[in-house]
């Protein structure tokens, strides 16, 4: 497991080396796994997480379905909301599902109209890795939306390489270094050999240079 002070000591050194920029960057983590067949779907990671000092901006969220659970999501401020015929209709009209994927982070769906999404929008969700977190009737999704605004999400898919992001340039150092600890305890937790199966992890700005953390 690496040290706190290490990942501290690696963060400090990707904000030094990072050229000077007029808004924030995002600061990323990429991980190399290692002695792990990621051909067996057992062996990937797919997993979402809430941050302790969050992603340093408020991710942007969908909901789909109509009724109670569009109230609810009014009153926690979600950013888009869409029902059963708009499911539809961006099911025909592809560039613009797929502009909507790449813009919004996380996807909530009232379970009556998970077929519907399925069928119009997996397409272009599926390959994201943003399929929606079926919401059953009688859910109060409010907390989930105030939790969900603060998480990360990360995936191997078949890969043994990915990133994670951990934060941006406007966070001190000392959070994107809690971020990164919490995240690694989560892999290593899911990994079949925990730590064993990390080869190496690089922090970066979006535009600097990496840094080995370990």
């Amino acid at each position: 497991m690496v040290e706190r002070a290490q990942i501290l000591k690696a963060v400090k050194t990707a904000l030094e080396h990072a050229p000077e920029r007029k808004f924030q960057e995002s600061i990323d983590i990429t991980i190399n796994l290692r002695n792990i067949d990621m051909a067996q779907p057992k062996n990937r990671i797919d997993e979402t997480m809430l941050l302790p000092n969050g992603t340093g901006r408020t991710e942007k969220i969908v909901v789909l379905g109509k009724g109670d659970i569009t109230t609810q999501a009014k009153e926690a401020g979600v950013d888009l909301i869409i029902g059963s015929e708009e499911i539809e209709r961006l099911g025909g009209e592809p560039r613009e599902a797929r502009k909507m994927a790449g813009e919004y982070r996380f996807f909530l769906a009232e379970t009556a109209v998970m077929p519907l999404v399925g069928r119009f929008l997996g397409p272009r969700l599926g390959p994201r890795g943003k399929m929606p977190m079926p919401i059953p009737p009688g859910t109060d999704i409010r907390p989930i939306v105030q939790r969900l605004r603060n998480s990360v999400k990360f995936r191997t898919r078949d890969k043994k390489t990915f990133h994670v992001k951990v934060g941006n340039t406007a966070m001190d150092a000392e959070q994107v270094a809690e971020n990164i600890d919490a995240v690694m305890k989560r892999i290593e937790s899911v990994l079949e050999n925990g730590a064993m199966n990390i080869r190496s992890v690089y922090v970066k700005t979006t535009m600097g240079p990496a840094q080995k953390v370990m």
